[in-house]
């Protein structure tokens, strides 16, 4: 298939449509109508020969094709723009729109607290955080990078680690006060302890215990299951049970004296923190500039 400029344009305003999520939205950024953004995609369905969008008058949502076809040519877009910047010397410029699906407990813990210096440090940027369990489709949702816990899917965009941080498993000492204090992780049988529920399985997570080479399960047992971590933590302050927790966001609670951990002698269970991006190839420097900024904000 010849290329020229007509093709460039309506790849330009596809990605408009799929970065706004909607018409309407992209016709503002373009500058253009809403019947001309239309026009220009049902031109580039017919150059292509599929149907790249299913529309209805509430949503807007890329077929599957769609995503492929987006998937493909979205960084091409991004190195053409970075080219641009080179051309014109503005390449170091960290601006735009930056959309980004966050995990809610490291959204409210560690990043909303430091979005003011990062307003300070790139003020062209713009910061558009969904707060999500799951990862979702980054290309098809127009989501620029993800940050999220866990380990990344079988079949996953571009992964990068940003840190590992121990599970503690810890109590309150009001808890421990009424109910004694456990001496070895076999001891939990006899215990209330507060599930955590797996986004991803819809389970809640095994407890395990690590040391070394050595790893041991644990079967528990409680009235309580939560899918927020800020929940459970103050859940587990205020004696309702024993929980398993991120180091990172129960240091405060341990410095204080509210929470106790329980079983030092079994410190090597981490869990993960990665950021994911849909493409390793020509990253914007906004995208970049994000994941450093991340990157110095947790060392």
């Amino acid at each position: 298939m010849a290329f020229d400029g007509r093709l460039l344009a309506g790849v330009s305003v596809l990605a408009a449509a799929v970065e706004g999520g909607s018409f309407v939205r992209a016709a503002d950024a373009l500058g253009l109508s809403a019947s001309g953004v239309s026009r220009a995609i049902a031109r580039l369905e017919a150059r292509l020969g599929v149907r790249l969008f299913d529309r209805t008058t509430r949503s807007l949502k890329l077929t599957d094709a769609g995503a492929r076809f987006y998937r493909e040519v979205g960084p091409l877009l991004e190195g053409i723009d970075d080219a641009a910047g080179t051309a014109s010397g503005s390449a170091a410029v960290v601006r735009g729109r930056l959309r980004i699906n966050v995990d809610p407990f490291f959204a409210r813990l560690m990043l909303a607290p430091r979005l003011a210096e990062l307003s300070r440090r790139y003020p062209e940027l713009e910061l558009e955080l969904l707060t999500r369990d799951g990862i979702g489709d980054l290309v098809a949702e127009g989501i620029d990078l993800a940050l999220r816990f866990g380990t990344p899917p079988g079949v996953s965009p571009v992964a990068r680690l940003l840190l590992k941080t121990r599970i503690l498993t810890v109590a309150s000492p009001a808890y421990l006060k009424r109910h004694g204090t456990p001496k070895a992780p076999a001891d939990l049988a006899s215990h209330a302890c507060i599930q955590f529920r797996d986004p991803l399985t819809g389970r809640p997570f095994p407890w395990e215990f690590h040391r070394k080479r050595k790893i041991i399960n644990v079967d528990i047992s409680g009235p309580f299951v939560m899918t927020d971590v800020g929940t459970m933590l103050e859940a587990c302050v205020s004696g309702a049970g024993i929980a398993q927790v991120m180091e990172f966001g129960a240091m405060d609670y341990l410095y204080r004296g509210r929470l106790v951990e329980l079983f030092p002698d079994w410190p090597d269970e981490t869990f993960p923190l990665y950021v994911f991006h849909p493409s390793r190839h020509h990253v914007p420097a906004k995208v970049r500039a994000f994941i450093d900024f991340c990157s110095e904000m947790i060392k």
